[in-house]
Protein backbone atom coordinates (compact mmCIF):
# COMPACT_ATOMS: atom_id res chain seq x y z
CA UNK A 1 0.00 0.00 0.00
CA UNK A 2 1.42 3.30 -1.23
CA UNK A 3 2.17 5.78 1.66
CA UNK A 4 -0.58 8.95 1.98
CA UNK A 5 0.79 12.17 0.91
CA UNK A 6 1.09 14.48 4.23
CA UNK A 7 -1.42 17.05 5.23
CA UNK A 8 -1.70 20.29 3.68
CA UNK A 9 0.74 22.78 5.66
CA UNK A 10 1.08 25.94 3.73
CA UNK A 11 3.07 27.39 6.46
CA UNK A 12 6.12 25.16 5.57
CA UNK A 13 5.47 25.42 1.28
CA UNK A 14 6.56 28.69 2.14
CA UNK A 15 9.83 28.45 4.53
CA UNK A 16 11.67 29.34 1.20
CA UNK A 17 9.36 32.19 0.44
CA UNK A 18 11.37 35.99 1.72
CA UNK A 19 9.97 37.81 3.99
CA UNK A 20 7.58 40.53 2.98
CA UNK A 21 7.58 43.74 4.67
CA UNK A 22 6.77 44.26 8.51
CA UNK A 23 2.81 45.60 8.44
CA UNK A 24 2.75 45.50 12.39
CA UNK A 25 -0.73 47.58 12.62
CA UNK A 26 -2.01 43.88 10.97
CA UNK A 27 -4.61 42.67 13.66
CA UNK A 28 -2.98 39.06 13.93
CA UNK A 29 0.68 40.84 14.36
CA UNK A 30 -0.36 42.81 17.26
CA UNK A 31 0.90 42.39 20.78
CA UNK A 32 -2.06 42.24 22.97
CA UNK A 33 -5.22 40.08 23.58
CA UNK A 34 -3.39 37.03 21.57
CA UNK A 35 0.17 36.70 20.37
CA UNK A 36 1.33 37.61 17.42
CA UNK A 37 0.60 35.13 14.49
CA UNK A 38 -1.80 32.08 13.66
CA UNK A 39 -1.85 28.78 14.69
CA UNK A 40 -2.58 26.19 11.79
CA UNK A 41 -2.42 22.35 11.78
CA UNK A 42 -3.92 20.16 8.94
CA UNK A 43 -6.25 17.89 10.26
CA UNK A 44 -7.14 15.91 6.61
CA UNK A 45 -10.47 16.86 7.35
CA UNK A 46 -11.24 17.91 3.94
CA UNK A 47 -13.46 20.86 5.26
CA UNK A 48 -11.31 23.05 2.73
CA UNK A 49 -11.96 20.73 -0.37
CA UNK A 50 -15.74 20.29 0.52
CA UNK A 51 -18.55 22.18 1.26
CA UNK A 52 -21.33 24.85 -0.47
CA UNK A 53 -19.89 24.94 -4.24
CA UNK A 54 -16.91 27.09 -5.07
CA UNK A 55 -14.38 27.07 -7.22
CA UNK A 56 -10.40 26.08 -7.09
CA UNK A 57 -8.72 28.38 -9.92
CA UNK A 58 -5.98 26.78 -11.80
CA UNK A 59 -3.71 28.59 -13.97
CA UNK A 60 -2.02 27.39 -17.54
CA UNK A 61 1.19 26.42 -15.20
CA UNK A 62 -0.85 24.10 -12.30
CA UNK A 63 -3.39 22.58 -15.50
CA UNK A 64 -0.30 21.58 -17.35
CA UNK A 65 1.55 20.00 -14.31
CA UNK A 66 -1.70 18.30 -13.30
CA UNK A 67 -2.44 16.84 -16.42
CA UNK A 68 0.62 15.83 -16.65
CA UNK A 69 0.42 13.98 -13.20
CA UNK A 70 -2.90 12.36 -14.35
CA UNK A 71 -0.82 11.15 -17.15
CA UNK A 72 -3.65 12.67 -19.87
CA UNK A 73 -3.08 15.31 -22.20
CA UNK A 74 -3.93 18.78 -21.11
CA UNK A 75 -6.91 18.88 -23.66
CA UNK A 76 -8.14 16.09 -22.16
CA UNK A 77 -7.35 17.04 -18.43
CA UNK A 78 -8.93 20.38 -19.14
CA UNK A 79 -12.45 18.81 -20.44
CA UNK A 80 -12.65 16.14 -18.10
CA UNK A 81 -11.14 17.90 -14.43
CA UNK A 82 -11.64 21.67 -15.02
CA UNK A 83 -14.83 24.03 -15.95
CA UNK A 84 -15.15 27.58 -17.19
CA UNK A 85 -15.19 29.86 -14.42
CA UNK A 86 -15.12 34.07 -14.86
CA UNK A 87 -11.73 34.53 -14.81
CA UNK A 88 -10.36 31.38 -15.85
CA UNK A 89 -10.54 27.26 -14.82
CA UNK A 90 -11.58 25.97 -12.14
CA UNK A 91 -11.10 22.31 -11.13
CA UNK A 92 -14.57 20.48 -10.76
CA UNK A 93 -16.36 19.56 -8.18
CA UNK A 94 -18.48 16.12 -7.41
CA UNK A 95 -21.77 16.29 -5.31
CA UNK A 96 -21.64 13.74 -2.04
CA UNK A 97 -22.96 13.08 1.12
CA UNK A 98 -20.53 16.46 2.58
CA UNK A 99 -21.50 18.22 0.21
CA UNK A 100 -19.40 19.52 -3.40
CA UNK A 101 -15.96 17.67 -2.83
CA UNK A 102 -12.92 18.76 -5.11
CA UNK A 103 -12.78 16.33 -8.01
CA UNK A 104 -8.89 14.68 -6.18
CA UNK A 105 -10.36 14.93 -2.93
CA UNK A 106 -10.05 11.46 -1.65
CA UNK A 107 -12.23 9.86 1.64
CA UNK A 108 -11.13 6.08 1.10
CA UNK A 109 -7.66 5.44 0.73
CA UNK A 110 -7.44 6.11 4.12
CA UNK A 111 -10.55 5.58 6.59
CA UNK A 112 -11.31 8.42 8.56
CA UNK A 113 -9.45 10.98 6.42
CA UNK A 114 -9.43 12.92 3.82
CA UNK A 115 -6.57 12.89 1.24
CA UNK A 116 -5.86 14.84 -1.84
CA UNK A 117 -4.59 12.65 -4.70
CA UNK A 118 -2.46 15.43 -6.16
CA UNK A 119 -1.05 16.96 -2.97
CA UNK A 120 2.58 17.27 -4.09
CA UNK A 121 1.34 19.23 -7.47
CA UNK A 122 -2.18 21.25 -6.13
CA UNK A 123 -3.02 23.96 -7.17
CA UNK A 124 -1.91 27.82 -4.91
CA UNK A 125 -4.76 28.14 -3.96
CA UNK A 126 -4.88 24.49 -2.23
CA UNK A 127 -1.59 25.10 -0.71
CA UNK A 128 -1.94 28.28 0.81
CA UNK A 129 -5.39 27.80 2.85
CA UNK A 130 -6.28 29.49 5.50
CA UNK A 131 -3.59 32.43 5.07
CA UNK A 132 -6.10 33.57 2.24
CA UNK A 133 -6.21 37.14 1.90
CA UNK A 134 -10.29 37.02 2.67
CA UNK A 135 -9.85 35.06 5.41
CA UNK A 136 -7.10 37.49 7.03
CA UNK A 137 -8.97 41.01 6.54
CA UNK A 138 -10.30 41.08 10.07
CA UNK A 139 -10.21 38.60 13.09
CA UNK A 140 -13.28 37.80 12.41
CA UNK A 141 -13.35 36.90 9.15
CA UNK A 142 -10.31 34.09 10.28
CA UNK A 143 -12.80 33.19 13.13
CA UNK A 144 -15.82 32.48 10.97
CA UNK A 145 -13.38 30.44 8.44
CA UNK A 146 -12.36 28.49 11.84
CA UNK A 147 -16.04 27.45 12.23
CA UNK A 148 -15.47 25.05 9.33
CA UNK A 149 -11.73 24.09 9.67
CA UNK A 150 -10.83 22.15 12.97
CA UNK A 151 -6.91 23.07 11.96
CA UNK A 152 -7.36 26.65 12.51
CA UNK A 153 -6.33 27.62 16.16
CA UNK A 154 -4.63 24.87 16.39
CA UNK A 155 -0.87 23.63 16.01
CA UNK A 156 2.39 25.37 16.01
CA UNK A 157 2.00 29.13 15.88
CA UNK A 158 3.27 30.65 12.51
CA UNK A 159 4.57 34.08 12.97
CA UNK A 160 3.15 37.60 11.15
CA UNK A 161 5.98 37.56 8.65
CA UNK A 162 5.46 33.78 7.38
CA UNK A 163 1.21 34.44 7.37
CA UNK A 164 2.12 37.68 5.43
CA UNK A 165 4.28 34.99 2.80
CA UNK A 166 1.78 32.84 2.52
CA UNK A 167 -1.39 35.51 2.37
CA UNK A 168 0.69 37.54 -0.06
CA UNK A 169 0.73 34.03 -2.62
CA UNK A 170 -2.43 33.55 -2.54
CA UNK A 171 -4.67 34.19 -5.28
CA UNK A 172 -7.71 35.01 -3.05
Amino acid sequence: MSEAPKPADAANDAANEPASDAKPNEWFARDGEREPGLRFSCTSCGACCSGPEGFVMVSDEETKRLANRMGVSIDKFVAVFTRPERGGRSLVELKTEHGHDCVFLDRERVPGRAICRVYEDRPQQCRTWPFWKQNLRRARDWESSAQRCPGMNEGPLIPPERVRVIRDASPL
